[in-house]
């Protein structure tokens, strides 16, 4: 296996599968015929074609249409059908700079087909012995990838809180950082991508940072998300990214945004185009 094989986990996807998910003239999602029959019995809420799934156009504003969506998630939720509910509401819109055109629960994004946004730090550590990066275990009790290897600080972005606000809230949680360090962490760009996983079809944009960390800083979970830290040789993060699936699809993607960036991956490796490519699938 490979690194190539990492992005490649991250661009599962058929569009066959799917009709669009429209409000009012604009493309907000995708959503499979499984989901979409969930949904015919709400004409009210969503008018279900062969061709596509529209919110009703007769909802009227935002917190009309937030508040018509919420009530069919729940009754969703209440029979199975949204898993790992949150309890966080996301925005969904046709970008992350255009105005919301209403707000879902996170866990129904994928059911969807939006645009989800999330916020990863790539915490390394400058040694005498070589560089190192600190990897978090996901607790078994997360909904999706319990158990995982992630970075030392991800989470999803949720409405209402800027992307450096919601860092630093992040950064407490779940690594213990205090503000002062956590505001050392730099933005350093995006990746995209879109691609079938158990929970639905994850059309996502994360906002990276990468951290220097000082070599007696511990990272210490306050949230009950992450089961243990580990400062790893960067070559072990390598090799155990290319032998298998020991990270969360996402995380690994991060990771390898880092490579490249470090010059860890050369510029003559056969798969460097294809994997730069494959970090940016808009």
């Amino acid at each position: 296996m490979s690194l190539l094989e990492r992005v490649r986990d991250c661009a599962i996807y058929n569009a066959e599968h799917y009709r669009p998910f429209i409000v009012g003239a604009e493309t907000v999602g995708e959503i499979t015929s499984d989901v979409a029959q969930l949904l015919a019995d709400r004409p009210d809420v969503f008018q279900v074609s062969d061709d596509a799934v529209r919110l009703n156009p007769m909802l009227g504003d935002f917190a009309a249409c937030t508040s018509a969506v919420a009530q069919v998630l729940e009754s969703l939720r209440q029979a199975g059908h949204v898993p790992g509910w949150r309890g966080e509401p996301y925005p969904v819109g046709t970008d992350y700079t255009a105005p919301a055109l209403f707000e879902m629960e996170r866990a129904a994004v994928p059911l969807f087909g939006v645009r989800g946004y999330g916020v990863h730090l790539n915490g390394y550590v400058e040694r005498d012995d070589g560089l190192h990066m600190w990897i978090g275990r996901r607790s078994m009790t997360k909904p999706t990838g319990p158990g995982l290897l992630d970075q030392v600080v991800a989470g999803g972005l949720p409405a209402g809180i800027s992307i450096h606000d919601n860092l630093i809230k992040e950064c407490a949680e779940e690594a213990g950082m205090p503000p002062e360090l956590a505001r050392r962490a730099f933005p350093i760009g995006t990746i995209a991508y879109r691609t079938e996983r158990p929970e639905g079809l994850r059309h996502d944009i994360l906002f990276n940072y990468d951290i220097q960390l000082p070599e007696d800083f511990l990272p210490r979970n306050t949230d009950g998300e992450v089961d243990e830290f580990m400062l790893l040789p960067i070559e072990d993060v390598i090799e155990t990214m290319a032998s298998g699936r020991a990270y969360k699809f996402n995380a690994a993607l991060v990771i390898i945004d880092f490579l490249v960036r470090r010059g860890l991956i050369a510029a003559d490796d056969p798969d460097y185009v294809a994997i730069i490519r494959g970090l940016h699938m808009w």
